[in-house]
């Protein structure tokens, strides 16, 4: 099953937020702006996590609120 499919389907935001969380670990190579990097990892140590947990829930918590982001329709 994918999010979408628990989306239209009316899943709660906790059984989102659990299907997210689930699944083997999969390493990702993304390049942000070195200050963004330094702002997230700063508020990682803050929250006692690493830079890796912390930016799992950040995402989680977005896909996961039921908010949608529109689609980019054309060209």
């Amino acid at each position: 099953m994918k999010r979408s499919g628990l989306v239209e389907g009316g899943a709660s935001e906790a059984q989102i937020q659990g299907f997210l969380a689930e699944g083997d670990q999969t390493a990702n190579t993304f390049r942000v702006p070195r200050n963004l990097k330094e702002a997230a990892s700063e508020a990682a140590r803050l929250r006692d996590v690493s830079f890796s947990a912390f930016l799992c829930s950040c995402v989680i918590d977005e896909l996961a609120s039921g908010k949608r982001m529109a689609r980019k329709r054309g060209g």
